[in-house]
């Protein structure tokens, strides 16, 4: 039955306004629709809902994550545009931020204002 639907992606904020201004100034996606429940973006043909919340407690892993072709790149742009990327004890980051895994992918983690885990990923 969901073989073939659309995906939609969720992720909570306690702040629209806030969130509107990250998803779609600093990570330059496009806002789809907005109203008092949220906003929606375009993420690369995937509706991206951030969904207004009263509590938020963000989870100790990663929520959201994009699909790039340069992580490292990808590092470096996030930063130019003042997004402070995640340091990771003890997993042996580079200088831009970016974890190789063991089978080659490169990941660069990074928080949304509400402390959200959000990733991009360049596979191997």
């Amino acid at each position: 039955m969901l073989r073939s639907a659309r995906l939609v992606a969720f992720v909570p904020s306690t702040d629209l306004a806030r969130a509107r201004a990250f998803f779609g100034d600093v990570l330059g996606l496009p806002l789809v629709h907005e109203d008092e429940f949220a906003c929606v973006f375009d993420a690369g043909g995937t509706p991206l809902r951030v969904t207004r919340v009263e509590q938020l407690v963000p989870a100790p892993f990663t929520v959201l994550g994009w699909s790039v072709p340069d992580a490292r790149a990808a590092a470096r742009d996030l930063a130019a545009r003042g997004v402070e990327l995640l340091r990771v004890e003890g997993i042996g980051q580079d200088a831009d931020g970016v974890w190789s895994a063991p089978g080659g992918a490169h990941v660069v983690w990074f928080l949304d204002p509400d402390g959200n885990t959000l990733s991009v990923t360049e596979g191997a």
